[in-house]
């Protein structure tokens, strides 16, 4: 069976066979998520230097604050589930048997 990404992909070419073959031009996953956990940190440290001007009264902006504290913690929570379900599906792909 074979299924076609642009059924599934929008804007995507090719059939999904076809996408490891394809690997060298994109980035892999390692890099993908190397540069998620880059992203998440940079917005840990943010929100962490913005809370820090807060409380030394260098900035009065309490609605930036706390937006940031928000964002960094909804993508910190993300990161967290996303590795739960690789380590999940990890496994489960040890489980099997051959």
């Amino acid at each position: 069976m074979e299924i076609r990404l642009n059924s599934v992909l929008p804007n995507s070419t090719g059939t999904l066979t076809g996408v490891a073959s394809n690997r060298d031009a994109g980035t892999s996953f390692k890099e993908t998520l190397q540069s998620a956990f880059e992203r998440i940190n940079q917005m840990q440290l943010n929100s962490a230097n913005l809370a820090r001007q807060f409380a030394a009264g260098e900035t009065d902006d309490l609605v930036r604050v706390i937006t940031a504290s928000e964002e960094a913690s909804v993508a910190l929570q993300l990161a967290v589930q996303v590795r739960n379900k690789v380590v999940e599906a990890y496994q489960e792909i040890m489980r099997m048997q051959v």
